[in-house]
């Protein structure tokens, strides 16, 4: 039977002064079972806007188009029902998986696949000791003995005044000499905060002040250059393997001339230093960096193991192990005086860097991302690879201009801002694709407000009083490892290059601080103490001799003393209370018009002391050839000594 009416097909009708949210009315609802006959309830219907704002009554003050936008973000980043869990199938799976089928085939029984495991790891472990003790030995230098082992930093000069007055803390000048052994790699090893070379200010590049020059092919260098820099770039020894030879002090010297050979730039400086050096181009000695050989043993067995390997807490633990040791002993070793030192260095780090390494396999989502995982080949490619170009992050990546990722560092290296800013949108991108991947998994709302926290204490660190924030290799790899925990492609390769990264970051730095004093952070770079103001000087012309003379005013509070540097040594160190007056002078001569050697530049600088300790320098006033004063720049330079790299400078 056709039904006609609204009121015979059970529903109602609208009529024109009726409002959408009104009560139903019941005359209308003849057709319709009656709520009465299913509750007790008699209390009269809610109106539906009444119905929808019940969920909110929390959150009255939130506008309702707010509300209910953000309730469908929610459920849209709950997800599908049921969740879509991504695992990886095998490309040609006949290939990746023979492996484990030849494995199955030939050792099916579990005794006897941990016999072969020992055996591999005790294989293993020789072999790399047997390469690397090759490669340590390096032979004797007639008449020299067996070469030292020095840091790429090593220098016979302290930058500064931490030679003493005259550079007499320095000594000797001339005369003695040493064999030396350098590590591979060295050509990358720069200064990380302006140095003062004369009137240069030179940054980012190796401390490399010197060579031959185009009347004498005698490589001379002066005495603050890196002597493992100098000696690649006179081709003593090679960048990529290293190597050893002999350096002799030659004593004063002027007109360092630069020039570009074997990959590195030297720096010209037109005046005297007192102390140079050279080397021997006639002996004969053979030592190599291990790095090399020990890499392709390292991979090798990494290779094989990831190929073999099903269990995944013996897969990543084996290959952390392994890939820790091999960066902390070869690819990138801290400082160390011995073999044994480095090894005890090492040992130190392993323990508190193996306990990470259980919180990132069990917590972060490196079980999650290798169970069940069958694709042996991608997992080598993607993963192993991933984790080997991240551990040796200090070749992969050396091309990025950015030293150390702190504010100071930004501001002052060229091209570090845009490099950071293609880093963040790279990243940005990454973490988008990975949103979506953890919203089909049903997982996306958990991570939220995991990374939540995460920048929550970020934000909390950029507010404490006295201390600055520095993300550290280990922290990058930490901070991000979560985003990972997940079976694809691209989570294998992210989550093998964070992995990487935290291991050369503990390997080589260890732990350090993520919260330091901006003093720990500013190393040797300017302090922007008050600086001497200094009146022009008076210069006298003489046949035989010509002078330069400087005076000023007395130190403020709560300097007590200043000091002058002449061609960037310190010539005058004077304090108050040694009879330092407001018309204290600083004579400095040189050879007259007559005598023919008149003909350099003179760099002069001040600085006040506070003790023993200097502040900033002023920039380099030039007394040039003609015998004109050049006012120097505004603002400091700075040639104060510090550590690089972990090495203190001074040969060992």
């Amino acid at each position: 039977m056709r039904l006609n009416s609204d009121e015979e097909r059970g529903g109602y009708r609208l009529v024109a002064d009726e409002h959408p949210d009104d009560p139903i009315d019941e005359s209308s609802q003849s057709n319709i079972l009656h709520m009465d006959d299913l509750s007790d309830d008699s209390s009269p219907p809610t109106p539906r806007f009444m119905q929808d704002q019940a969920s909110y009554r929390y959150m009255k003050w939130v506008p309702t188009p707010v509300r209910r936008a953000s309730k469908s973000i929610a459920k849209w980043a709950k997800g599908p029902d049921p969740p879509h869990i991504y695992t990886i199938e095998p490309v040609l799976p006949i290939v990746q998986e023979f492996p484990i089928r030849l494995l199955d085939h030939y050792i099916p029984k579990r005794r006897h696949r941990i016999t072969l495991l020992i055996a591999f790891y005790f294989t293993w472990i020789l072999t790399f000791a047997m390469v690397m003790k090759q490669s340590t030995i390096a032979t004797e230098i007639e008449g020299w003995g067996a070469p030292g082992n020095i840091g790429c930093g090593n220098t016979y000069w302290v930058p500064g005044n931490r030679c003493g007055l005259n550079g007499n803390d320095c000594r000797p000048f001339n005369g003695s000499g040493f064999a030396f052994r350098c590590p591979a790699n060295c050509a990358s090893v720069m200064v990380l905060n302006p140095r003062a070379v004369g009137a240069q200010e030179i940054n980012y590049r190796p401390m490399v002040i010197g060579g031959p020059s185009k009347d004498d092919q005698t490589p001379i260098y002066r005495s603050d250059s890196f002597i493992c820099g100098s000696a690649i770039h006179a081709g003593i020894i090679d960048n990529a393997k290293g190597g050893c030879g002999v350096v002799s002090l030659v004593g004063k010297h002027s007109d360092y001339q630069s020039s570009k050979k074997h990959g590195i730039t030297s720096i010209g400086f037109d005046s005297e230093f007192p102390s140079s050096f050279t080397f021997h181009s006639g002996t004969t000695c053979e030592a190599k960096d291990p790095r090399w050989p020990l890499l392709f043993v390292s991979l090798t067995f990494t290779i094989l193991l990831s190929l073999f390997a099903t269990s995944p807490g013996l897969f990543f633990f084996s290959i952390f192990t392994g890939v820790f040791f091999h960066v902390g002993l070869a690819s990138d070793p801290p400082g160390h005086s011995s073999v044994t030192d480095l090894i005890s260095n090492l040992l130190g780090k392993y323990l508190p860097a193996a306990f990470c390494a259980f919180v990132i396999y069990r917590y972060m989502g490196v079980r999650r991302a290798l169970s069940g995982l069958t694709a042996q080949v991608e997992k080598t490619i993607l993963w192993l690879g991933g984790c080997w170009f991240g551990a040796l992050s200090n070749y992969t990546l050396d091309w990025i201009p950015i030293q150390r990722l702190n504010t100071h560092d930004l501001k002052q290296q060229p091209g570090a801002k845009l490099a950071l800013a293609l880093i963040v949108t790279m990243i940005a991108l990454i973490i988008i694709k990975q949103v979506f991947f953890f919203r089909r998994e049903g997982r996306l709302i958990r991570y939220l407000a995991l990374y939540g926290t995460f920048v929550s204490a970020i934000l909390l660190s950029l507010l404490l009083p006295g201390l600055s924030l520095r993300i550290h290799h280990y922290i990058l790899g930490l901070l991000l490892l979560p985003g990972t925990s997940m079976q694809t492609r691209p989570a294998l390769l992210y989550q093998g290059i964070l992995v990487g990264l935290f291991i050369n970051g503990i390997a080589r730095w260890g732990f350090d601080s993520v919260l330091q004093t901006p003093a720990a952070l500013q190393g040797d770079a300017q302090h922007n103490s008050k600086l001497p103001v200094i009146p022009p000087p008076n210069i006298t012309i003489g046949e035989a001799i010509s002078t330069i003379s400087f005076s000023w005013l007395a130190p403020p509070e709560p300097f007590d003393g200043i000091s002058v540097l002449v061609n960037d040594v310190e010539r005058f160190r004077g304090y108050t209370d040694e009879g330092f007056s407001s018309d204290k002078n600083f004579v400095w001569g040189r050879p007259g018009i007559e005598t023919g050697a008149s003909e350099r530049n003179d760099y002069f600088r001040f600085g006040y002391m506070q003790g023993s300790s200097s502040w900033d320098y002023t920039k380099a006033g030039t007394w040039n050839k003609d015998g004109k004063w050049v006012e120097m720049k505004k603002g400091p330079s700075k040639i104060k000594s510090r550590e690089l790299n972990g090495e203190v400078f001074g040969a060992n």
